[in-house]
């Protein structure tokens, strides 16, 4: 089929795709499988921390009044008249010239105001009866954990958003979170298509290579946040490929396919896109590589159609898919963070398209630089292990230098709110 392919500015592509971004979906799991999900709602403090005034270290529990006098000339003695465990309660109410030996975290004992540790005492035996010596005073409220000092009970300690790591862990233990509000994952399907495909298992044979794409598509899913559903590889046969396609639409939030996008006798998504009926938002964008990444919308799940080119797989996924998985997780950063530095080496090669180079960041002396890694062709796979930043050179120009300042897209970033404008 003849199909018209008028490129498209990288920036409308992904507007495109965001326009059809989906909200997302409250889940509750167990508080064990919450690790690296993200919070849907917040964590609320449903009591007071400290929950009531208590010992911050080990010590003696005494009266600031009694310690008034008290001096390295001066000494005085308290009589202990008990001793307090973590978690336990004093039983008895210290009178004048009494104190009680106290652990960390012990509930002040009433009637007392301070808490003085054990390093600035000592204890004497006489008669039977244990003395504490203290030579210095104190104030009231030396030494004390108040209740609510750090935390109050309602109070909003994590805002929806944050993913679950171990601190935000410790903190829905704390306050009873044993059933955790995350937003549920999307499920995405994943496809490679193409009658060369070998699986990762099988051996090579002539005019074969083993499919690398869908193992990539499923890694960079899960990178994301989302939860890969791979269904398998598609044969060069459109009738397959139209009722797989059809069938995992119904299965899945949406749909990645490899391979199959470009213009040959044999690339049949196009002519699936056009017997489900559905709206194909564009077909070709100007940029290297990945000029053919296609994505299409049916019935308000999109389809996207990548490059089965591994290294324009790779970045088609990263400026569109990515997005789109991040949005419906709630971040408020859903694209690549772009930052700018120095290109290391030469890159002599014209750009009619803008061009995204998989390379590698260094810092020398306080400066950013990026460097090229490996083959610039999209059919490279070597490059894709070394990269952890994407370099972006625009469209009509003649190559760079050395030194030259560009844009550099980081694939570990911590995202960004703003499209990339190009």
């Amino acid at each position: 089929m003849k199909i018209d392919r008028n490129p498209i500015k990288i920036q409308e592509a992904v507007e495109r795709v965001m326009q059809f971004s989906r909200e997302s979906v409250c889940e509750y799991v167990s508080l064990d499988a919450s690790d690296n999900r993200i919070l849907h709602a917040p964590i609320k403090a449903d009591h007071d921390i400290p929950p009531f005034n208590r010992s911050p270290l080990d010590g003696f529990a005494v009266r600031a009044e009694d310690t008034v006098l008290a001096s390295q000339t001066n000494p005085i003695e308290l009589e202990v008249i008990e001793t307090v465990g973590a978690g336990g309660i004093a039983k008895k109410v210290p009178k004048q010239g009494q104190a009680i030996r106290i652990m960390t975290g012990a509930k002040m004992p009433k009637g007392t105001d301070v808490i003085v540790m054990f390093e600035l005492t000592k204890e004497v035996v006489r008669s039977g009866n244990t003395y504490v010596v203290i030579k210095r005073s104190f104030k009231p409220g030396d030494n004390v954990s108040f209740q609510a000092e750090e935390t109050r009970i309602g109070e909003i300690l994590v805002e929806p958003g944050r993913k679950i790591e171990p601190g935000v862990k410790a903190l829905l233990a704390t306050f009873g979170y044993h059933k955790v509000p995350v937003t549920k994952k999307p499920v995405i399907g994943v496809y490679a298509t193409g009658t060369e495909l070998l699986d990762v298992h099988e051996a090579l044979k002539p005019g074969k290579i083993r499919n690398s794409n869908s193992y990539m598509i499923v890694s960079q899913i899960i990178k994301a946040g989302g939860d890969p559903k791979y269904f398998g590889k598609l044969d060069d046969q459109f009738d397959q490929c139209f009722e797989s396609i059809v069938s995992a639409l119904g299965k899945v939030d949406t749909l990645i396919t490899t391979g199959g996008v470009s213009v040959g006798d044999f690339d049949f998504l196009p002519a699936v896109y056009e017997k489900l009926g559905a709206n194909v938002l564009f077909n070709k964008i100007g940029m290297r590589p990945g000029s053919v990444t296609t994505v299409a919308e049916y019935k308000g799940k999109l389809l996207f159609g990548l490059s089965g080119n591994p290294s324009a797989c790779f970045v088609g996924f990263e400026l569109l898919a990515r997005p789109w998985i991040q949005h419906y997780l709630g971040s408020e950063k859903p694209h690549l963070q772009k930052i700018q530095g120095l290109l290391k080496v030469d890159f002599p090669k014209p750009n009619p398209f803008v061009r995204f180079i998989r390379s590698k960041m260094k810092i020398e002396e306080g400066k950013i630089y990026a460097q090229p890694v490996g083959l610039d062709k999209s059919g490279v796979v070597r490059s894709l292990a070394n990269s952890d930043c994407l370099v972006v050179l625009p469209g009509g120009t003649r190559g760079y230098k050395k030194g030259d300042i560009v844009d550099i897209l980081l694939l570990n970033g911590e995202g960004s709110s703003n499209v990339l404008k190009i």
